[in-house]
Formats: structure tokens, C-alpha cells, sequence
């Protein structure tokens, strides 16, 4: 392939959940496009669907090979080390293997009855306290991190803490490295505090387990250990806490498809699936890999070396793949999306943000009827400087209920 000068990436800056139309024409005219991000050498961006799972789910294509390397990305720093999303097959899989099972489809559904419960009191407490309310802060935010507290074994009192430092953990340019790193810092020690307490005490939840497989196996460093916990207490609140305000939002938006779900709301968890695929949760580009042999994608040979980032948001949107594909459609039976990633990284947390973003729009539904925006789309604040996308605030207001 002839060499060309790389595009700036991203091409422009994220407008709330607009999806870049340039990703369109890449995908018919240049799907294997040179780009260069803000931070790290040059890479191959892939775009269409196929492409995107081959590079996902291809051993050719290795995680573990960034870490040798000044990989591209969208901030000064490289992130926890250590964590299990470096890793490859079978360092990946030994990890993964180790709180696999508190993920499964299974263990996840026993979970959604104390998720409902704890929906039903953060939108009760909404009614209560009566309109407007902040959607995010009143109910988004809490109900994931509720959860995944619970779960892992965190004590919720600390939620303000965590969250500031999560947040920092996923800043591109609202906070300065220094402040990254104080923030991760900070993060690691409160997590090492914790799992000192589960030795001096155990404890039957996710972070007791954890310690056990570190001390009574030996299937995981001490370092291991503290990154694997981080890397789940804030990705399993962070995404949710966005996508919820961001479904919300994409149906207050798409009337016609709100009224759907209200006229039959079993059509949630194919609505969640949709949403999955037509909602950007981030700026588009994913973690990159690296090509360990000469691989033939739609464009072009990526040679053994190269970094390659896929766009998850490009390849939703993918009109070989999907019919209309930037058009809503909470009855759409196309095929699965990416927006769990694929292959071995595929997200662990899946069937988690699945049931929770179920439940969150079934409660909202059922709850607050009448919900909507309390006033112009202005009024919502989106986010700015940090990975993902999402409204900051979000003020709404419903319908009177029968109790109130």
C-alpha cells in the first residue's frame, strides 16, 4: 500500500451524540485510513464492521504488543499498567477467567431484583422530591455505582471519592497529568486499603474472592490484584452512568420510538440492543492493536508492526451490515452490534450494563410518566475533556403521578 500523509484523528471534536458523517465515506472510499491521534505513533483506523470484528477477535492482532510501543491515544497518559486490558491470551484469559463467573448471564439475572429495587427508590425519591430533577445525578449515576459497590464490596460512602478519581482515570483534557496521576494514585492506595481489611477479615463479595484467588492460587500478582478491582469498580459505573442519560436523551429525541416502548414495553432489552448500536459512547476509536503478521483487511495488507484502532461506531453503522443504518429502530433484528467490542475483549461487564439498562428504562417508563426534557435540548450539559460521552446534567420533568 502507497504511503499517505495521516489524518488528524478525531477529525473533529465529538458534538453530543452526533456521529462524524466522515465515517461514512471511509467506509466506502478508504476503509483502511492512516491517522494520527493527539499522543503515539501513526495507525491504520478501520471502519467497516468485518473488518472491525477480524481485528477484534484475530490472534494475529495483539494487545499485549502496546505496551512495547508509544501507542496512539487521545491523552498524555497510558493508563494503569498492569491491567488486564494490556493483556493477551493466556495471561488475558487467566485473569478473565478469575471473575468471569460473577458476570455470567446467570449470576447477573439473580442480581436484577435488588436492581429494581434500588431503580424503584431513586425514581421514587425523584417523584418525591418532584420536578425538575437531574437525570444524572438523581438516578444514572447512582444506580450503576450502587450496584457495582455492592457487588464488588465497596462501601458507598466513598462513591464521591471514587468517582473524582474515576473520572480522572478516563480524562483526555480535563485534568493535567499531574492531577491523572494524583487521582490514580490515590485510587490504588484506597483499593490496597481495602483488600488489606478482606485479608484481616474476608469477606463473601466479589473483592473477597479476589483476594482469596491472589492468596490461596497464586493465579494473580499483588498488582494484578489492585488493577483488576480498579478497572471494575470504574468501569462498571462509568459506561452505565453515561448510556443511561444518553438512551434517555436519543428517545426523548426519537418521540416516535419512545412511544414504542411505552405501548409495549417488552420491546425494551431489543431497544437496549438498539440503542447499544446507534448511541456513540465514546469519540469512536478503540484501544489499538498490533498487527503480529502481514493481515489482509478491505483496503489493504497491514503489515506485522503496525498499530490499528477500529471504530465500534462506524462498524454500527455499517450499510453493508445494516438496513438504514443511521436511522433508530427499537424493532430492528439485524445483527449484533459492536458496542461491546468482540473477541477475546469482549466487554466483561456486558450482560451487567445490559440488565441495568433494561431496568433503568423499564423503572423511567413505569415510574415517571410523561418523562421529558424540562427544558429546550440546550438546558442538557454535556460532557467535555473525558473519554466518554454523555450528558453531565440533564434536567427533566414528568407527568403528575396518580400518588403525588
Amino acid at each position: 500500500m502507497a504511503a499517505t500523509e495521516p489524518r488528524n484523528y478525531p477529525f473533529t471534536e465529538a458534538d453530543r451524540l452526533t456521529v462524524d458523517p466522515a465515517f461514512a465515506g471511509l467506509r466506502k472510499d478508504e476503509p483502511l485510513c492512516r491517522v494520527r491521534f493527539p499522543y503515539g505513533e501513526a495507525a491504520w483506523l478501520v471502519t467497516r464492521y468485518e473488518d472491525v470484528r477480524t481485528v477484534l477477535g484475530d490472534p494475529r492482532f495483539s494487545r499485549a504488543e502496546a505496551v512495547h510501543r508509544d501507542e496512539p491515544r487521545l491523552r498524555p497518559h497510558r493508563g494503569l499498567e498492569g491491567s488486564i486490558l494490556d493483556l493477551d491470551p493466556p495471561d488475558h484469559t487467566r485473569l478473565r477467567r478469575i471473575v468471569a463467573k460473577a458476570f455470567t448471564a446467570r449470576h447477573i439475572e439473580r442480581l436484577r431484583p435488588r436492581t429494581e429495587q434500588i431503580a424503584a427508590e431513586l425514581a421514587d425519591g425523584m417523584a418525591a422530591r418532584g420536578a425538575p430533577a437531574d437525570l444524572v445525578a438523581d438516578f444514572a449515576l447512582p444506580l450503576p455505582v450502587t450496584v457495582i459497590c455492592e457487588l464488588l464490596g465497596v462501601p458507598l460512602a466513598d462513591r464521591a471519592d471514587f468517582r473524582t478519581w474515576s473520572d480522572a482515570l478516563l480524562s483526555t483534557t480535563k485534568y493535567t497529568p499531574q492531577e491523572i496521576q494524583d487521582c490514580t494514585d490515590a485510587l490504588m492506595a484506597y483499593m490496597a486499603g481495602l483488600i488489606a481489611e478482606r485479608r484481616a477479615a474476608p469477606h463473601d463479595d466479589l473483592l473477597g474472592a479476589l483476594v482469596d484467588a491472589r492468596d490461596n492460587g497464586e493465579r494473580l500478582s499483588e498488582r494484578e490484584l489492585q488493577v483488576l478491582a480498579v478497572s471494575l469498580l470504574v468501569a462498571g459505573h462509568e459506561t452505565t452512568a453515561s448510556q443511561i442519560p444518553n438512551f434517555v436523551y436519543t428517545l426523548l429525541t426519537h418521540p416516535e420510538q419512545l412511544a414504542a416502548l411505552r405501548a409495549d414495553p417488552g420491546l425494551v432489552p431489543g431497544a437496549v440492543e438498539e440503542l447499544m448500536r446507534y448511541v456513540p459512547l465514546g469519540n469512536g476509536a478503540g484501544m489499538p492493536r498490533y498487527a503480529l503478521d502481514d493481515v489482509e483487511l478491505s483496503g489493504g495488507i497491514v503489515r506485522a508492526g503496525e498499530a490499528v484502532v477500529v471504530c465500534p461506531v462506524s462498524a454500527n453503522r455499517d450499510e453493508a451490515v445494516y438496513t438504514d443504518p443511521d436511522r433508530l429502530d427499537v424493532l430492528r433484528q439485524e445483527a449484533s452490534h459492536v458496542g461491546f467490542g468482540h473477541g477475546p475483549h469482549h466487554c466483561l461487564g456486558a450482560q451487567l450494563a445490559r440488565m441495568e439498562l433494561q431496568v433503568a428504562l423499564n423503572t423511567l417508563l413505569e415510574r415517571l410518566p410523561g418523562l421529558r426534557l424540562a427544558g429546550p435540548e440546550e438546558s442538557v450539559v454535556w460532557k467535555s475533556g473525558v473519554a466518554l460521552r454523555g450528558p453531565e446534567r440533564m434536567p427533566v420533568t414528568w407527568d403528575r403521578t396518580r400518588d403525588a
